[in-house]
Parts: structure tokens; C-alpha cells; sequence
């Protein structure tokens, strides 16, 4: 059964038609990876099948609950807490229908409703601060007006996940996620119940967790069943190539059809006009779409010399947080460098140091004389929301200079996929995606031999990104990079600059190398805290505490007795058939979910006390 049905959808800006007929369905359980080119439509349709925008054609049904996370998300709340707890509202109501069945009489139901409570969990509070942690979400009680538009977006991703949705449907998750919310996030798509639709560059991710890809081209969606992304793109280029190959059959027909028809009219008799009408409509086929793509050079020729970018003992702090202590960088010839850590553990601080936007409290900072920087920033800045598109790459001009070479403004866009109904459009106006390769071009007209690039993959289509790993591939100066990206990272970089936070910095081989050390130093210390030391033990539980928990830990046996033994005498009473034959057994079966989540939070309170009293 389709749980989310789209039927020739159509939708257009302006003169721009965007969708032309797009038909989708989703049912239970799907996991479907939605993909297309930066412009193609992706968060259109999205924004669609959300009820954010109407079509202006076709129709959208909808069956059970959905929740979606927007490229602008909105938050409803106060506090970051307040948002997470109306995300979960579902789950009291949840109670209360379950309750409200067995008071009424409704068995069938009651037992429906236990079925999804058992599922869920009868106890929700715990999963609330998971998700928020898991996602680098802010504490619970910063104000949702003060966040940050990186903030806002690990908020509404949480809100998103804990909503527990009939279908989820996320565009670009993994947006200002750190490597390690990533890694998490693929785990939780992975074993989620519901159905997911998910619009995102991160390939690792397309790969683990869909099975059947949509592409959007042309304004349709064109569909690859029971396929991961790597099936994708061999199926895709499959498909291509059959297509092109009938499409150059019809256009030797055409050729030949057209040749027949300009001979003398005598050679064109009444017996030959359904020869004419077969050539009009051969005409009006449209031709097959072909793959946009473009070349990125992002090579300036300009030396480095010997001395690059060095940082020698340096410290920078905010406050009372240290992000940096006593960091030491050398860039050489060719390197590029990943930098990874947790959200604010000093990645982009790092860059606006070695570009020179900020000055480190003690240290050297040394910078060669020829070295010539260029930035692409994570808020992607460097753009007016007023200018056209033509007007921010021109800037006044209508010739740039390229390689030494005078190049038409105009050209230059088109070569970057920038068709010229779109020279006058608005930047405010373009997608992330769009602004994405705007900015590449004007990064590609600075001629910079050192790169600073702040997630530079975020709402990059999967062609652009392949085709950014290229140039930096060939890059002939040097590149520091913070991405979450983790196939860009293996494919791209030489080496990685891991932050583990307290403001210790460590240069690894790879990624696997840090994550490796991650892993090592999470199992030490949760080593440490299952053998707290006794002055810890003490420390944890003040005298003027000790006597109530130990008063707590004296009762809680006798406590965990009681219940393990209603808990006997419920299943022996349900294993009696004959309590079946009427509506008994259901009413029992229904005290036992709840009772068994109260038994298992008793022990782990036993074991907290426990663990506080040593």
C-alpha cells in the first residue's frame, strides 16, 4: 500500500517549469534515495509531497502520519526543549488512546495500540536526549530565537527522527552534521521501521541505506527498483546508452524522411502524406536530455616557495574554552588536509586563523609571500541576495580573465551550467546548490594556490561534487578542508587534522586512523567509569546523600521481588487457554509491556545507586 502517492505532478516558477509530470509512490518499509541535478527539482518536489507548496497539476495522497526536514526548517518553541518534547507529543497521545481502548472495552484495539507502544517503548524521555546528543543539538535549554542556522538544522533533524513518523522524509540530513552524527544517523536510517525518503550528496550514506533510487531529469522522475546507489549507476548508464542509441536511430529516420520530402513536388503524391505526417511526428519526439556536465581547473600556476602556510605554538580561546593549544601546522606541496571533530571543537576557527579573518592569543602565524588564498565559506557568503546571476560573477565586467585568456562573461556561466534564461535571476532566488557552483566560479577567477573550504560539499549534486574532486585532485597548491563527507575524505584527502576537543589537535594518515583513535579513547573512557576509583565513588554521593540512597538500595530488592513476581504470575495466568475464550486475556496481556519496562528502570536504578554508594 502506498503510504505517500504522487500523480503528475507539475510545478513551475515563474516561466521556469521545473516538474512536468512527476509520479512517485511510497509504501511501507521503502527506503528510497531521491536524486538529480543541483536545479532538477529535488527540494521542489520535496516541498511537495510535504504540503509545503501546492502543484500547479496533479495530485498527492497521503496515508499516516509524515515528517519531514526542511532545507529551512522551522521550530516551533521556546527553548530547544520545548521543541523536542512537542516532537515525542505523539507518544502521551499514544498512551492515552491505549488506555482510553481498555477502559471502553475495545480489546482488538487495545492490543493494536500495545503492539506499536511495545515497538516505541513505553518510555520516551531517555530517547529524547539521546537524539538531541546523538545530532550535536544545543542543550535543551538554549532559546530556539538565538540558534544558529546549523543549530536550527540538528534541531529539526532530532525533531524530525523523534516524531517516529509512518514516512520520514529528510533533504539533505547530514548538512552541518559532524562525522560522527553521520555515522550515527546511517545506523538509525538503517534500522528505522517506518518508510524513508532521502534527498542527500553523502554517497556512503545513499549506499547503506537506500533500495530503490528516483532520479529527477527532465522534470520527471524516472525510477531504478530494488537498487542501491552503486546499482544505480551502472543501471543509469545502462539505460543511457540503449536511450541514446534508439535516439540516434530516429534521427537517421528524420534525416531520412526529411531528404524524401524536399524532392520535387511531384515525388510528393496523395499515396505519400502519411509519409509526411510519419516525419511531423518524428519532429515532435522530444530528443533525449543529455547529461549536463562541466569542467572545473581550479589550478592558478602560481609557485608556492618554500614557505607555505606554518603555525608554531599556537593558542586560541573564547572565553574560558580553549579550541587551541599549543598547535603546531606545517603545509607542504600538494597536501590536502581533512579537519574533523565534534560541532565547535574549533574546525572553522582553525581556518579563519590561517586566512587571517582572526588572531590567535600566543603563537607565530608565518604565510609565504606568494602564497594566494581563496575561501569558500560555510555560509556560503561572498554573494548578494540582489544581484543576478550574470551580475555576480561580472561584477561590472563583461570579459574576466581565465588562465590569461579574456573570457565572455556569459560564456563562462553557460560552461558552468548556467543557461542564459537564468542570467538575470536573482541570487536570492537560486538554490543551495546553484549558489554552490556560483561561488566555484568566482573561487575559480580568484586563482588562489591555497584553499580554505568549510563544508563545501553541502547541497552539491552528485555531478558537481564528483566533478569538485577532480580539480582538487589535480590542484597544483595546497587545500584544508572541513567536511562531514566522508567518501570526499577518502577520495580527496592526503591526510587529517582530528580535533578530540579540550583543545588537543592530531594529524592522521586518514579518516579510518582517526576514528580508529576515537573509538579507542570512548572505550577507555567508559572503562574508567565502570571502575570508578573510591574517591570518585565518594565524591559522586556526598555523605548528606549516602544515607538516603543506601536506605533506596535497601529497598530496591525487595521491590525488583515484587514485581519479577507479579510478572511470573501474569505470564502463568496467560498461559492458561481457557482465560482466551473471553476478553480476559486481553485485558491481562495488556499489563504486561508496562510491567516489564518497570522492572528493567527499577534494576537500572539499582545500578545507579549501586554505582554512587561504590
Amino acid at each position: 500500500m502506498g503510504l505517500l502517492v504522487a500523480r503528475e505532478l507539475e510545478k513551475a516558477f515563474g516561466t521556469r517549469q521545473i516538474l512536468r509530470g512527476i509520479n512517485l509512490v511510497v509504501g511501507e518499509s521503502d527506503r528510497v534515495g531521491l536524486v538529480g541535478a543541483n536545479g532538477s527539482g529535488k527540494s521542489t518536489l520535496v516541498s511537495l509531497l510535504t504540503g509545503e507548496l501546492e502543484p500547479d497539476h496533479g495530485t498527492i495522497e497521503r496515508q499516516g502520519s509524515l515528517r519531514a526536514l526542511a532545507q529551512e526548517p522551522v521550530l516551533i518553541g521556546e527553548t530547544v526543549g520545548d521543541v523536542a518534547d512537542a516532537a515525542v507529543s505523539w507518544h502521551a497521545e499514544l498512551l492515552a488512546t491505549w488506555q482510553e481502548a481498555l477502559e471502553e472495552g475495545d480489546l482488538d484495539r487495545a492490543a493494536l495500540l500495545q503492539g506499536q507502544l511495545d515497538d516505541a517503548g513505553w518510555e520516551i524521555a531517555h530517547k529524547i536526549d539521546a537524539v538531541l546528543n546523538r545530532v550535536g543539538a544545543p542543550d535543551r535549554s538554549a532559546l530556539v530565537a538565538k540558534l544558529s542556522g546549523g543549530e536550527r538544522r540538528r534541531v529539526a533533524l532530532a525533531v524530525a527522527l523523534l516524531g517516529a513518523p509512518d514516512v520520514l522524509v529528510l533533504d539533505e540530513p547530514t548538512n552541518h552534521l559532524d562525522a560522527a552524527a553521520v555515522e550515527w544517523l546511517q545506523g538509525f536510517l538503517i534500522g528505522y521501521r517506518g518508510a524513508v525518503l532521502i534527498v542527500t550528496h553523502d554517497r556512503y550514506l545513499l549506499e547503506a541505506v537506500a533500495t530503490r533510487i528516483v532520479e529527477i531529469e527532465g522534470g520527471v522522475a524516472i525510477t531504478y527498483e530494488d537498487c542501491s546507489y552503486a546499482d544505480y549507476l551502472v543501471a543509469r548508464a545502462v539505460r543511457r546508452e540503449v536511450a541514446e542509441r534508439a535516439d540516434s536511430s530516429r534521427m537517421a529516420m528524420i534525416r531520412a524522411e526529411a531528404e524524401w520530402a524536399s524532392r520535387s513536388p511531384a515525388a510528393r503524391s496523395t499515396k505519400q502524406r502519411a509519409r509526411l505526417q510519419r516525419l511531423d511526428e518524428l519532429k515532435q519526439i522530444d530528443p533525449l536530455p543529455r547529461d549536463a556536465s562541466f569542467s572545473l581547473d581550479l589550478r592558478s600556476g602560481l609557485s608556492l616557495g618554500s614557505t607555505i602556510v606554518e603555525l608554531h605554538d599556537v593558542d586560541k580561546s573564547y572565553g574560558d574554552r580553549a579550541l587551541l593549544r599549543s598547535f603546531d601546522l606545517s603545509l607542504s606541496p600538494g597536501d590536502r588536509l581533512g579537519i574533523l571533530g565534534a560541532n565547535g571543537a574549533g574546525k572553522t576557527t582553525l581556518l579563519r586563523l590561517i586566512q587571517g579573518e582572526i588572531q590567535a592569543d600566543k603563537g607565530q602565524l608565518l604565510r609565504g609571500s606568494r602564497v594566494v588564498v581563496g575561501v569558500l565559506d560555510q555560509g556560503r557568503t561572498g554573494l548578494s541576495e540582489g544581484d543576478t546571476v550574470f551580475d555576480a560573477v561580472a561584477e561590472g565586467r563583461d570579459y574576466v580573465t581565465l588562465a590569461d585568456r579574456r573570457v565572455h562573461v556569459a560564456s563562462l556561466l553557460e560552461r558552468f551550467l548556467f543557461p542564459r534564461d537564468m542570467f538575470e535571476q536573482k541570487v536570492a532566488g537560486l538554490s543551495g546548490g546553484e549558489r554552490a557552483r556560483l561561488l566555484l566560479v568566482r573561487l575559480l577567477l580568484h586563482g588562489a594556490n591555497v584553499l580554505l573550504l568549510d563544508e563545501p560539499t553541502n547541497d552539491l549534486d552528485l555531478m558537481t561534487l564528483r566533478v569538485l574532486e577532480e580539480a582538487l585532485l589535480s590542484f597544483d597548491g595546497c587545500v584544508l578542508v572541513v567536511t562531514h563527507d566522508r567518501a570526499f575524505l577518502d577520495r580527496v584527502c592526503t591526510g587529517v587534522l582530528g580535533f578530540h576537543g579540550d583543545a588537543e589537535v592530531v594529524r592522521y594518515a586518514d579518516r579510518t586512523q582517526f576514528q580508529r583513535e576515537l573509538q579507542d579513547r570512548e572505550d577507555a573512557v567508559r572503562r574508567a567509569s565502570e571502575r570508578p576509583t573510591a574517591a570518585s565513588k565518594v565524591a559522586r554521593a556526598p555523605q548528606r546523600e549516602r544515607r538516603a540512597l543506601e536506605r533506596e538500595l535497601a529497598e530496591l530488592p525487595a521491590v525488583i521481588e515484587r514485581l519479577e513476581g507479579e510478572l511470573a504470575q501474569l505470564e502463568e495466568d496467560l498461559s492458561n487457554p481457557a482465560l482466551w475464550r473471553g476478553d480476559e486475556g486481553l485485558k491481562l496481556s495488556a499489563r504486561l509491556g508496562p510491567l516489564q519496562a518497570k522492572i528493567a528502570a527499577t534494576y537500572a536504578r539499582w545500578e545507579q545507586v549501586e554505582g554512587a554508594l561504590g
